[in-house]
């Protein structure tokens, strides 16, 4: 890189990082942003800025574009710059080519965060060297240049940093679920697989892929290495199960191991069984793998427990930003909940996810950009027992005059957070604040 004049597009902690790895590299580095103003020290970084707009006019004067996982590739000037010829990675696909560190890379639907986590806590246990980052809060070029060669990193991939993928290459990959999100994005279900199924593309035959059999997507997809299916519904010739209770694995023509039993794990069915394969597959031993999974308390912001006041449990479940997770949220659930719901739109159709209210809500509370359009799916379908809010904290404060002792208040909102907050942390957060107020 040394020499080089790289554009880093989007600055949010992403950008920063790779912003900083570029300079330290010898690039010549401009930063971008929309926003007019930086709450960052560019300048003290010996960062040059183009502040306030769109790159479009200055994009042929560099000899490499980095950009955000915010920022699509149908924009304008990335388009532009494939004309160009001029290179446009994500932050993902920079750091693998300045150091192309071994990784169990996740992505999917729903679930990335918490199977990422847990991942990472089991092989930290087998490997202290284990480093967990990538869309999970750790970006990956922040890794580059303080790896232990000892390390293997267990990295959250989301769908918009697979958009800029060309050598990105994990030896082990994962993709836990497919439903319809980020439709805004990808446009159609058909691109969104594309994008979710090149975390493999460019994998090899010894490499493997772990994959869903449970959904009908992730069963089609054909890697180019390996294929080891997990699946909470069947038992497997190949792979990992439930067996009687006990999460069992089968894999490299071996016998059937049985790994731990699924009666107190603190993590949905589909994720541990994912994590199992994964942390088999990267070698770690199966009583460590057990230990991780009963020592796993869950993650923030995903079915999280906040309080118990006045025999009323309330759960943050800010991190569902779709329907399909927000159904799974639901279906934990085995008396009616005071649910709160809505946000950004991502062109939903909130239909599957309103069907189950009848059985599961005992009364519904939306907020945000979506919040006419749940209550209109909700008349289509009949259930009258919504109310709207202004605010989050309004909604709350709803929420606690409904529920009864013995009920639970969930904010499994089944949308982005955009359309009111940063991101979905600070929107549980805030759940949280007002819950404890």
């Amino acid at each position: 890189m040394n020499g080089k004049k790289v554009l880093v597009c989007g600055m949010a902690r992403s950008g920063q990082a790779a912003a900083l790895l570029l300079k330290q590299l010898g690039a010549e580095v401009t930063v971008q942003d929309t926003k007019a103003e930086l709450d960052w020290d560019f300048a003290g970084h010996g960062l040059k800025a183009y502040l306030g707009k769109n790159p479009d006019d200055i994009v042929a004067d560099f000899d490499l574009i980095v950009i955000s996982p915010g920022i699509s590739i149908y924009e304008s000037f990335v388009q532009k710059a494939g004309k160009l010829d001029i290179p446009c990675w994500g932050e993902a696909e920079l750091a693998y080519r300045l150091c192309p560190f071994p990784m169990v890379a996740i992505t999917g639907t729903n679930g990335k965060t918490t199977v990422t986590t847990l991942v990472g806590e089991i092989l930290k246990r087998h490997n202290p060297h284990t480093v967990v980052a990538g869309n999970i809060g750790v970006p990956l070029t922040s890794l580059v240049t303080g790896l232990s060669p000892q390390a293997i990193v267990v990295a959250e991939i989301s769908s918009f940093q697979l958009e800029t993928i060309e050598a990105f290459r994990p030896g082990i990959s994962a993709v836990l679920n497919m439903s319809p999100d980020h439709l805004d994005r990808h446009k159609t279900m058909e691109n969104y697989i594309a994008m979710k199924s090149r975390i493999f593309q460019n994998q090899r035959p010894r490499d493997v892929t772990v994959l869903n059999y449970d959904n009908p997507i992730t069963r089609a997809m054909c890697p180019p290495g390996r294929v080891v299916y997990f699946s909470a519904a069947q038992i497997l010739d190949e792979g990992v199960y439930v067996k009687d209770g006990v999460i069992c694995a089968k894999l490299d023509s071996g016998g059937e191991i049985d790994v731990v039993p699924l009666a107190g794990l603190k993590v949905m069915t589909e994720n541990a069984l994912a994590a199992v394969a994964l942390s088999l597959l990267a070698g770690a031993p199966t009583q460590l793998i057990a230990q991780g999974l009963r020592a796993f308390s869950g993650v923030a912001h995903r079915l999280q427990h906040v309080a118990t006041i006045g025999e009323v449990d309330y759960y943050n479940d800010s991190k569902a930003t779709n329907t399909d997770a927000a159904i799974k949220a639901l279906e934990a659930f085995d008396t009616p909940v005071v649910l709160i719901g809505g946000g950004y739109d991502k062109d939903t159709d909130f239909t599957p996810w309103v069907q189950l209210f009848e059985k599961k809500v005992s009364d519904l509370i939306v907020i945000g950009q979506t919040a006419r359009q749940i209550m209109e799916t909700c008349d289509k379908l009949g259930f009258a027992k919504y109310s709207h809010a202004e605010s989050l904290q309004q909604a709350v404060a709803i929420a606690k005059e409904k529920a009864r002792p013995g009920q639970s208040v969930v904010f499994s909102p089944a949308c982005a957070s955009f359309d009111m907050f940063k991101n979905f942390e600070e929107r549980g957060d805030l759940f949280v604040q007002y819950v404890n107020e």
